[in-house]
């Protein structure tokens, strides 16, 4: 690819910006390099490069590369028998690590999720963990030889460390020595080309002999060494001298291990460069906002809502443009500073990014194509030093194109034919295009001339298209407008902005009859195109409603069947729950019976009977009252009276009414018994007869007061003790009288001081055969069964 072309677009910019991103300078050398593919197989494996590395920023936030650095120069050197200092064998362990390290992040994410074509550059990284094991035996993170490195410098170390001590302990005893102190400036003992010394105030030099090594810059201090440490310090210097021969033994042996490894290594960081571009390419699409885009090599591009990548998101005006399926050249016209320029540079700088394995800054779906070439001929490009004017500046370049391009490439003309004789200009810009178009290549040019919209109308594969420009606003939206031509705005703008009418009718009159009709027809496509835009995004906001309505539906569907699934499911566990009720009631009520028979020898009272029956009924399920009316058909709208016969449904039997008992309960005579039931459990049978009975004789016997209020229970909750006996009492004799064998008595369960009381009179009492807590089901605690004489 031309580099004249890549500066053009713009494209050099948006590499150092990737740059930027490489954590390496390894990774930072190949983002400079990068250029665009012109195959689209390489094409397509840079694109799932990037998007793979995308994947692994976004789910972990990037690949670790710490401790990788460039160490290319060391290996050379090392391969060549050179000896490497501790720093370089520090980098060296740091770069084996750091491999090692995303070596095993990266297959780890492999396997979590699938990134093929970063886990088999991780399978070729070599893990070299002996050298990095030996380096890191030796030399430590600040780059200092470690004693353990050999047995030897581990020795002559203790030696040097232990000789060093005394012979600063000697010296700091003499500093410390009053007589000695006063010839001294400072009572301190420093260090001069590798002695110790101390510093002696000139006046008293003599006093110490030995050797002076340093003065200072005021010569008022001398830095001498005393006689009495010469001999020591000789000594320490011969050590440092065996230490520096051990460490230079251990860095050549080191460096002997770097060269056997020095092939591997090379290739190592040949991927962990690769690795580092290609995650830099993920972090430039990170910050962009950039999408991948579908790549085709059939000179088909579609450009969705796509930015220019070195112009601010919230300041750009999206792009939305399609070359190569219906037409193949694409004619800009409109204003200056309409955008035209930006138009060109974001087709062609969009399309070498994506031919370099870039995301593109624009929406899922886009497609872009590999061009073998891509040309451009943007700005003023003359040169004085070539006296070169615009016109042929332009010239030039487009010679060049037309030389080198094939049916493969993108051409891009700005401004074509501009900086001569409008005339001649236009003709020559028809010319290029017919020439450029016949061929095949795929072409974008933005022009002034009304010629060329004319051409654009007349050529099959070739579309006019313009840049909006808002006429109450006087200002360009830069919005591409494709398959409608601009129009010249300046009779529009001068009229706006107060210029004679009559002046701007006589500029009319000097235009062409030909180039009114075009106007005219371009503001009446204008006009189409405005109204068929107002319909589309009625259209699409319909579409949108419409959408969201489904989605409505069919989520509140899915919730339905959800909620029906749960109430069947309930609904059979309740049913179960309740067959298993009614199956225990049964049981206890089957057993009871045979208890009563096995006790009364076969005469069973009747009102136990109805109790047992009643029991069994209670026993099945409790249906809802829709349910209700469903199974036993639809109540009788007849008003029910005493007198009238009716029928306790839960009970299955008939009586008679007696009275109502509040709003909601009837006391109703069932044979000998009445009871209280709910008025909705009653159902008319038989009315009253109208005639009044004729008066029966009455038969001697013991007259029943207060029979008519004989019940089966006795309820005393809230009563005190005195009137619960009282109430027992008469409850008892009414009970005995109306042969009923069991009754019920409801105290409650409170204290248990009215149960106490109850059951101490109940011990007591005549008609009493048996008293007893109620069951489980009969009240518990809270009710005491009476069996009566």
């Amino acid at each position: 690819m031309n580099l004249k072309i890549l500066q053009t677009l713009e494209y050099t910019k948006v590499i150092q910006i990737l740059v930027r991103h490489a954590s390496t300078s390894l990774g930072k050398e190949l983002a400079e390099a990068l250029v665009p593919a012109a195959e689209l197989e390489e094409c397509k494996r840079r694109l799932q490069a990037t998007d793979e590395a995308f994947k692994v920023d976004r789910l972990k936030g990037g690949a670790p590369f710490g401790g990788i650095r460039d160490v290319r120069q060391p290996l050379h050197r090392a391969r060549i028998g050179g000896m490497l200092n501790p720093v370089e064998l520090n980098d060296i362990g740091g770069t084996l690590l750091g491999g090692r390290r995303l070596r095993r992040f990266l297959l780890e994410i492999h396997e979590e999720s699938a990134v093929p074509l970063l886990a088999e550059l991780a399978e070729l990284l070599q893990d070299n963990k002996a050298l990095e094991d030996k380096i890191r035996s030796c030399i430590d993170d600040n780059a200092h030889v470690l004693d353990q490195a050999s047995p030897e410098l581990g020795k002559v170390r203790a030696e040097l460390r232990a000789g060093e001590g005394k012979v600063r302990e000697k010296l700091e005893q003499m500093v410390r020595t009053p007589s000695i102190a006063k010839m001294l400036q400072d009572s301190l003992v420093t260090i001069r080309n590798d002695r110790y010394v101390i510093p002696v105030k000139q006046e008293y030099r003599g006093h110490f002999g030995g050797l002076i090594h340093d003065q200072s810059a005021s010569g008022a201090t001398l830095f001498i060494e005393p006689e009495s440490v010469v001999q020591m310090n000789n000594r320490l210097r011969e050590l440092k001298l065996k230490e520096e021969a051990e460490v230079e033994k251990v860095l050549r042996l080191l460096s002997a291990l770097v060269a056997e490894f020095a092939d591997p290594l090379n290739g190592n960081l040949e991927l962990l460069a690769e690795l580092d571009f290609i995650f830099a390419k993920a972090g430039l699409a990170r910050e962009m906002k950039a999408t991948l885009p579908m790549m085709n090599d059939r000179g088909f591009l579609k450009i969705k809502r796509g930015r220019h990548p070195l112009l601010s998101r919230e300041a750009v005006v999206p792009l939305d443009v399609e070359l190569g399926n219906k037409y193949s050249t694409i004619i800009i016209t409109g204003p200056n500073t309409g955008g035209k320029t930006v138009t060109l540079k974001t087709i062609g700088l969009l399309s070498l990014m994506a031919m370099s394995g870039l995301f593109v800054p624009a929406e899922d779906g886009s497609q872009l194509c590999v061009f073998d070439a891509i040309y451009a001929d943007i700005g003023d490009e003359q040169s004085i030093e070539q006296n070169l004017s615009t016109f042929s500046s332009h010239m030039t370049n487009i010679i060049s194109i037309l030389r080198d391009m094939t049916p493969k490439s993108l051409v891009l003309f700005d401004e074509l034919g501009a900086g001569t004789d409008p005339a001649e200009g236009s003709a020559l810009a028809i010319s290029i295009l017919e020439h450029i178009h016949q061929m095949g290549c795929r072409m974008v040019a933005t022009t002034h001339y009304s010629e060329l919209k004319a051409y654009a109308y007349d050529r099959k594969g070739v579309i006019n298209a313009s840049m909006e420009f808002d006429i109450q606003t006087l200002s360009p939206t830069y919005r591409l407008l494709v398959g409608v031509p601009g129009r010249s705005n300046a009779f529009a703008i001068a009229e706006r902005l107060g210029l004679s009418r009559r002046i701007i009718e006589h500029a009319r009159q000097q235009v062409g009859e030909e180039d009114q009709r075009v106007e005219s027809m371009i503001a009446t496509l204008e006009e189409n195109r405005l109204s068929a835009e107002a319909e589309r995004n009625a259209a699409e906001e319909l579409r949108r409603e419409v959408e969201a309505m489904k989605r409505k539906l069919e989520e509140e569907r899915r919730r339905f069947d959800e909620q029906r699934e749960k109430l069947l499911l309930k609904a059979e566990q309740d049913a179960a729950q309740a067959v298993a009720k009614a199956r225990k009631e049964a049981e206890e009520v089957i057993a009871d019976l045979r208890r009563m028979a096995m006790e009364e020898r076969g005469s069973i009272k009747e009102h136990k009977l109805i109790e047992a029956r009643r029991r069994m009924d209670l026993a099945a399920p409790q249906l809802t009252d829709k349910l209700k009316k469903t199974a036993s058909g639809p109540k009788k709208t007849e008003v029910i009276e005493p007198g009238d016969e009716v029928l306790v449904i839960s009970l299955n039997q008939k009586g008679h009414l007696v009275e109502w008992a509040g709003t909601n309960e009837a006391l109703v005579q069932l044979g000998i018994m009445k009871m209280k039931v709910s008025r909705k459990d009653l159902q008319l049978v038989a009315s009253k007869p109208e005639t009044k009975a004729p008066a029966q004789r009455v038969a001697p016997g013991v007259k029943r007061t207060r029979d008519e209020n004989v019940r089966m229970e006795l309820d005393l909750r809230g009563q005190n003790l005195e009137e619960s006996i009282m109430e027992v009492d008469r409850f008892l004799d009414e009970s005995f009288l109306s042969n009923l064998g069991q009754v019920y008595i409801i105290h409650g369960k409170g204290t248990g001081v009215l149960r106490t009381g109850i059951s101490d009179y109940l011990r007591r009492h005549k008609h009493v055969k048996s008293y007893r807590l109620g069951n489980y089901g009969e009240g518990g605690t809270g009710v005491t069964v009476v069996e009566l004489q």
